[in-house]
Formats: structure tokens, sequence, C-alpha cells
């Protein structure tokens, strides 16, 4: 009959403990190398309403159900993060961020976000027969790698007119993409107010 002997046992034992031990530091190593959520916005940091307080959601992990106008298609669901905004009133707004693979990932996905925002109006207006759209360019902002202020208008007849701003921007490898919009022209957007709100936006993404 096999016999273990206790010296046997005793270095089987400690084969055990130091492999659990492995493990857990494999895992632990993991869970810390995850990407964290990049730094969002608060309500106090967008353009101010006039009646009502700016209500923020959870920052939350992914996309949204459905794209704010104008950036359905173009933002990744890896790597990213949201956080919706809202008043009492009509207004509304979201920041969408992204943690991409690289420098070089991010700058590829701001370029094909400001080339979505200033498409937008032509594309609307193609796909919306008898409606009216337009859209500015707001220039761009010095912070960080830089971000670049767009505003967009589209209306259809008999119905109120929509006003949005976008504001894009990155800090090394992380890009975000700010949206504000409501009822309006684009007369009516907050532009100075907006393109602090933007400047905030990517100063926080890396705290």
């Amino acid at each position: 009959m096999f016999r273990r002997s206790a010296s046997g046992a005793s270095a089987l034992a400690t084969a055990v403990l130091a492999a659990a031990a492995a493990l857990l530091l494999t895992t632990s190593t993991t869970a810390t190398a995850a990407p964290t959520a990049p730094g969002f916005l608060s309500g106090t940091d967008l353009p101010p309403h006039p009646s009502s307080p700016w209500f923020a959601g959870k920052v939350t992990k992914g996309l949204q159900e459905t794209a704010p106008f104008c950036l359905d298609g173009v933002l990744p669901a890896a790597g990213s993060w949201h956080r919706t905004f809202g008043t009492e009133f009509d207004t509304g707004a979201a920041q969408i961020s992204v943690r991409t693979a690289s420098d070089a990932a991010a700058a590829k996905l701001v370029t094909a976000l400001e080339r979505k925002v200033a498409a937008c109006a032509a594309d609307w207006l193609r796909a919306t027969p008898g409606g009216t759209a337009s859209w500015q360019d707001y220039g761009k902002l010095a912070v960080e790698e830089g971000a670049h202020v767009y505003g967009v208008h589209a209306s259809i007849p008999e119905s109120e007119p929509g006003v949005h701003l976008y504001g894009i921007g990155r800090d090394g490898s992380t890009v975000t993409v700010v949206n504000w919009g409501q009822m309006g022209h684009l007369t009516d957007a907050p532009v100075p107010a907006f393109k602090k709100t933007t400047t905030t936006a990517v100063k926080k993404l890396n705290p």
C-alpha cells in the first residue's frame, strides 16, 4: 500500500497554497488592469438653463440605447461610458467617452466624429424631404490634445425646430463627445458657455 510521507504531504500542501496565491494575484492584477471610467461632467458644468437645474444620470458603462442625433453608428461600444442630463423642460444633454487602445486610435475616432457631425445636416436633409437643416463650425479649443465645437439645426414643416451643439475632444487615448440640444435655432444656442463645458469635459477625462 502506498503511504504519503509527512514531508510529502507538507510539500503538496505548500504547492497547493502557492498555486492558490498565484491565482489570487493573477485575478487581482487582472481586476486592477481593467480600464476605469473617465471623469465626467456634472450638471453644474453644463450651460445654465434659465428656468431649471440640470439633473445628472449615473455614469454608465457602454453606449446609450439610442444614439444622440448625428452620432449614430460612429461610436464604438468597447471602452465606452455615458452619462445623460435633463432639465424640467425640453433641454437635454449627454456625454459619451471612450478609452481607446492608443493615442493614434483616439485621434482616428476624433476625426470620424468630426466628419460625422459636419456631414449631419446634409445627411439629414437627404433622408428628410421637405426638411431644413444647417450647421456651424464654432472652432477649435486649446485643451489637452484639442477639442472642436459644432452646431446643427434641423426642422420639418409644422414641427418645432431643434438645435444641437457638439463638443468633441481628446486627452491622450481617451475621447469624449458632449451633445446639448433643445428646441430652437442656432441663434438660440449658448455657444460661449458650451465651449467652457467642452473644455471642462476634456480636462476631467483623466484627473
